[in-house]
């Protein structure tokens, strides 16, 4: 008996670390009451939604202030050409203040059960863009969130970067246009494409899978896209609708 046990306990952990995991993309941020993407309460709410992990954006400010936010411009103001002083004075649609990369690593501490997906976004030049990633490591090491955190870039650079400075961390290529092969030889660690991405190029899951790479697809909101997705295997999706789609 004590062996039959031991067996379904046993499946059991072999068919949930087969299912795909969900991902919150900017957080968890359509809620009712609706808050906004990027925002702290949008990871509390991912920290309560028990799912994988909760993705966000990371920038750096003309003084070196790294703040969370997706687009280039917070208000009307540039961030890279922008001092924070000046940022924090326009509040987030929610009420929320502008937030610091500090502040949101500190909310995520409080739940280490979910992973921080961080997105280093791509910058003017290679200098910025290695300051920037630098100083997004050293922050997270300093706060003893390494093991939390995985990280996406846009930028080949920034994903290099990354596994130059902390080869342990695992690091995701969002861009779409390097096979699983060539991320392979690249030394990263996965393929984070947007859904059409692999509809274009049908073999790069299961090509992906047996180079013992992370799979993940962005932006899923789509159940039935997802059903697709999770039928290819895929490891990971990345959707605005975490609720629906975690079960």
């Amino acid at each position: 008996m004590k062996k039959i046990i031991l067996g379904l306990a046993v499946l059991s952990t072999v068919v949930m670390n087969a299912q795909t995991q969900i991902i919150a993309h900017r957080g968890y941020w359509q809620t009712q009451p609706e808050t906004t993407e990027n925002s702290l309460k949008s990871l509390e709410n991912s920290q309560k939604l028990k799912i994988y992990g909760s993705e966000f954006d990371v920038r750096m400010t003309k003084d070196g202030v790294l703040v969370v936010n997706h687009d280039e411009h917070h208000a009307k103001m540039e961030i890279s050409e922008t001092n924070f002083k000046d940022l924090e004075k326009v509040k987030l649609s929610n009420g929320e203040n502008f937030p610091t990369l500090k502040d949101y690593l500190k909310q995520g501490k409080k739940d280490k059960a979910l992973k921080l997906i961080v997105e280093i976004k791509p910058d003017k030049t290679k200098e910025k863009e290695d300051e920037l990633t630098a100083k997004t490591i050293k922050m997270i090491k300093d706060m003893k969130l390494g093991s939390q955190c995985e990280f996406i870039s846009f930028s080949l650079n920034i994903c290099k970067e990354i596994k130059k400075l902390e080869p342990s961390f695992k690091v995701q290529y969002l861009r779409g246009e390097l096979s699983p092969k060539q991320i392979k030889d690249e030394g990263l660690d996965g393929i984070d494409y947007h859904y059409s991405i692999f509809k274009k190029n049908p073999t790069w899951i299961s090509e992906a899978n047996s180079l013992g790479l992370i799979t993940n697809a962005w932006t899923v909101n789509d159940i039935e896209i997802a059903n697709e997705l999770k039928a290819e295997k895929i490891g990971f999706i990345t959707t605005n609708i975490p609720d629906k789609l975690k079960d």
